[in-house]
């Protein structure tokens, strides 16, 4: 294999593992708050935007100029020595702060092609004007720029416009190298020397001017900042000194002020290989970065999938206590109170039913016809009652069960911010009352089959005495009171109900009946807590933390390291197989 072979191999592998570590820090939205998360989402999303504005551009282009970053202290004078650069005046100097207007690239006329929308900072829309828009790119040609290399004059990175600062380090990211302007009086501010920082930590090639200084003050301020350069991991950062001196009528510093660095710039242009090593030295030290830097927002993504799995167990484990609680509450009795239990007692009386049941046909035909069927208003207002009874039993339940949940997610570190998400979900749903209306109809239906079913070959004298309705409402009521397995152990609201159906279908018959009817209660009323339920786990998963989300990211940025380990084996190995 040839080296270039091996360079087009590697580069291949290489854009490979950054697409997919792109992908899966894209994908670690981190949603819910906690302590150093908002530290995290802010890395997390510097880290993509470097990927997308910088190291992914350029691994694909390796070849394309070299982009110089203009950036500095409030006042320091960047555009103002970009102009000089270039020997007209390419960007507009602030004279009131903040200074508003879009980033200006200038760059060769025959490398115009290499700053397309689809290449570096393919987030910022690319114009040929003046213009206020920080969303923008203004591209400038200048013959007087190099080829193979570009000049960014970005916003201040101490600017008291936080969107200033945040453009001024986006871009300083996407530098192949930065050249960092400073002033006597400013040289030691604390925000530049923190990107500054940055910059040695991911070895990015880095050059620093000293502008507007005082001949007299030139020796000690120089010293002092190659000093401090030194101290932070820069020392072999090169140094210009621009002295302060006044500006012409095009606002440009006199060339020689600045012949020193436009020097030192063609020759990094003239020389392929000396760029190259800047490129590469700034790339390499970026991607090593980048990767490492990947791992404390795996860290993040592992306690946010560790929360929501905390959060969802809050869910499980509420509603799974009020299902229980409902299924019980729906069978102890306790139903069989207030308005149910009057309503029934209209309907049965004082027990001449049971006893007519006694007696022989011809008096129930007399009586008991009478007293039922006479009375249909009676058994419905029964039901009616019971469809009552459970649709509030239901709704107590669901609201319960939402008031906890959102109790024991306010006491999680992240459960505020998940609920401050979740609007409405600390109630039961608006759509609950009505689901609970028609599952308590659905319910007596289910009722009336059994007893239908049941009685389809008993059409006995009592059967027809009572009547589908009576029996239904019977069953019912015997239903919702567990202690009513026998006529002799049946609480006193459901005594009366047990003796009517033990007299119609016999004793064994109707604990089959009974069994039935409780088994579809529990089904129609479990269902609607599932659905509550069912709102809290959508929510959940609709924050979409994937809890291999940790381990993805720090394989990708594992395999981020392989192909940087593979390219720098394939550069210091033979230039042949």
């Amino acid at each position: 294999m040839t080296t270039s072979q091996g360079d087009t191999a590697g580069g291949a592998q290489m854009l490979t593992a950054l697409v997919r570590l792109r992908g899966a820090l894209q994908a670690a939205a981190l949603p819910l708050d906690g302590p150093g998360v908002e530290e995290q989402r802010a890395a997390r999303a510097a880290l993509v935007d470097q990927l997308e504005d910088y190291v992914i551009p350029r691994v694909i282009a390796a070849e394309a100029p070299m982009l110089v970053v203009v950036g500095g202290s409030t006042g320091a004078g960047k555009s103002t020595l970009v102009n000089s650069l270039v020997g007209r005046r390419v960007t507009q100097p602030g004279v009131l702060r903040p200074t508003t207007r879009s980033p200006v690239l200038v760059h060769h006329p025959d490398d115009l092609e290499w700053f397309g929308q689809d290449r570096m900072l393919p987030d910022l829309r690319r114009v040929d004007h003046v213009t206020d828009d920080q969303d923008a790119l203004q591209l400038v040609a200048a013959d007087s720029v190099p080829r193979g290399l570009a000049l960014l004059d970005a916003p201040d990175v101490d600017s008291v416009e936080e969107r200033n600062r945040t453009l001024a380090a986006q871009l300083l990211a996407a530098a192949d190298m930065w050249l960092f302007v400073t002033s006597a009086a400013r040289y030691a501010d604390q925000v530049p020397w923190e990107q500054l920082k940055a910059a040695a930590q991911r070895s990015a090639a880095v050059a620093v001017v000293l502008d507007r200084t005082a001949e007299d003050a030139v020796q000690t301020v120089s010293t002092h900042l190659a000093r401090m350069l030194a101290s932070r991991g820069l020392k072999d950062s090169p140094l210009f000194v621009v002295p302060d001196a006044t500006v012409d009528d095009e606002g440009l510093l006199p060339p020689g002020h600045v012949a020193e660095i436009r020097a030192w710039l063609e020759s990094l242009a003239a020389d392929s290989g000396a760029r190259d090593d800047v490129v590469s030295q700034t790339l390499e030290g970026t991607v090593r970065s980048i990767a490492q830097r990947t791992h404390p927002v795996a860290d993040a993504a592992a306690q946010q999938a560790a929360a929501v799995a905390e959060l969802r167990v809050d869910v499980e484990e509420t509603y799974d206590d009020a299902a229980g609680a409902l299924g019980r509450a729906c069978v102890d009795g306790s139903l069989l109170r207030g308005e149910v239990l009057a309503r029934w007692q209209d309907l049965v009386g004082t027990g001449e039913l049971l006893r007519g049941l006694e007696d022989k046909v011809g008096w129930i035909r007399d009586r008991v016809v009478n007293a039922v069927k006479g009375r249909p208003q009676q058994a419905d207002r029964v039901s009616v009652a019971i469809e009552s009874a459970l649709e509030v039993l239901v709704l107590e339940r669901a609201e319960t069960a939402a008031e906890q949940v959102a109790a024991r997610w306010r006491a999680h570190p992240a459960g505020e911010s998940a609920l401050a998400g979740a609007a409405g979900l600390g109630r039961a749903s608006r759509e609950l009352r009505r689901a609970a209306e028609r599952a308590a109809r659905d319910w007596q239906q289910d009722v009336t089959e059994l007893v239908r079913a049941q009685g389809a070959d008993k059409r006995t004298a009592k059967f027809l005495a009572l009547g589908v309705q009576g029996l239904t409402v019977a069953l019912m009521v015997v239903t919702l009171d567990q202690d009513a397995s026998s006529a002799s152990s049946a609480s006193s609201s459901s005594a009366s109900g047990r003796a009517l159906l033990d007299a119609v279908f016999g004793a064994d018959v109707v604990a089959g009946l009974v069994d039935r009817a409780r088994d579809r209660l529990e089904l129609r009323t479990a269902g609607l807590l599932e659905s509550e339920r069912g709102r809290w786990t959508a929510y959940l998963d609709g924050l979409g933390v994937d809890p291999d989300l940790d381990t993805q990211l720090r394989e990708a940025a594992r395999r981020v390291d392989d192909a940087r380990f593979a390219a720098q084996s394939g550069r210091n190995g033979p230039a042949h197989d």
